[in-house]
């Protein structure tokens, strides 16, 4: 989704520090921001803090410094919960759904926080996902590894965020299914919502995202839309050409 660059932002991360121990930090002041309807994607060398800036965004690992600002609202710290009902939604790249549970019973806990919302944002969801509407009875734990993915997804939806959080939505699935997954998360972005996406296959995030992020040693490094970080020599020379090869490699062999 195209976004006016005067745009309001409606998350905004200052100066973020943080880590998992006491005096050892993964994030060394990592800044981003995104504004309405925007889709960010965020790449990197394995162990640049990605997901650990997601998991500290939803206070999930301790914030030391900086601040995470979403519709002005200083949220810095604060649980999942309190998050989850301020706007922000958070899809983790594992143990994603509750698999003894049905769709809809998983799309229920989605609003334990509001339950009167239910058959409304359900509506809402199976919109963009008719596949969990004509399989609501189903249990989750018997879907393949996308459609898990496509639930979670479904049940962070629940809550109306303004801003969704997935965490390498397509790692561990075949080709085909990343594509799927791709398309999913364009499908949300479509719908209206604020997507900030951390994700292995590089290349392809930077196909599809409005702007981009290269996160290194914790730190942000560079940014840009993302054809300009496709075509950005420095970022293909240290990220992108390691990054996609190994994508590439993995796509051949069938472990993706």
């Amino acid at each position: 989704m195209t976004t006016s660059p005067a745009a309001e932002p409606v998350v905004t991360v200052t100066d973020l520090v943080a880590g998992y121990l006491p005096g050892v930090n993964i994030l060394n002041g990592c800044s981003i921001e995104a504004r309405a309807g925007e889709l960010i994607g965020i790449i990197g060398p394995n162990g640049a803090g990605k997901s650990t800036l997601l998991k500290a965004m939803f206070g999930l690992v301790k914030v030391h410094s900086g601040t995470v600002v979403v519709r002005g609202e200083d949220l810095t710290g604060l649980k999942a919960d309190r998050l989850v009902s301020r706007g922000l939604g958070f899809v983790p790249q594992t143990e994603n759904v509750f698999t003894t549970l049905t769709i809809e019973e998983n799309m229920q806990m989605g609003v334990f926080q509001r339950p009167q919302t239910f058959r409304e944002r359900f509506d809402y969801v199976a919109d963009i996902f008719p596949e969990l509407g004509r399989r609501r009875t189903q249990r989750a734990g018997s879907l393949s590894g996308g459609e898990r993915q496509m639930v979670a997804m479904g049940r962070a939806l629940m809550m109306d965020p303004a801003v969704l959080l997935l965490d390498e939505p397509s790692a561990g699935l075949s080709p085909v299914r990343q594509d799927e997954a791709f398309l999913r998360v364009h499908e949300i972005n479509r719908a209206g919502v604020c997507v900030i996406m951390v994700e292995q296959n590089a290349r392809r995030c930077l196909q599809i995202c409005d702007r981009g992020y290269v996160l290194d040693q914790g730190r942000d490094s560079h940014t840009g839309t993302g054809r300009e970080l496709l075509n950005d020599p420095k970022v293909i020379a240290l990220y992108l050409g390691d990054l996609a090869e190994r994508t590439d490699h993995a796509d051949e062999d069938g472990t993706r």
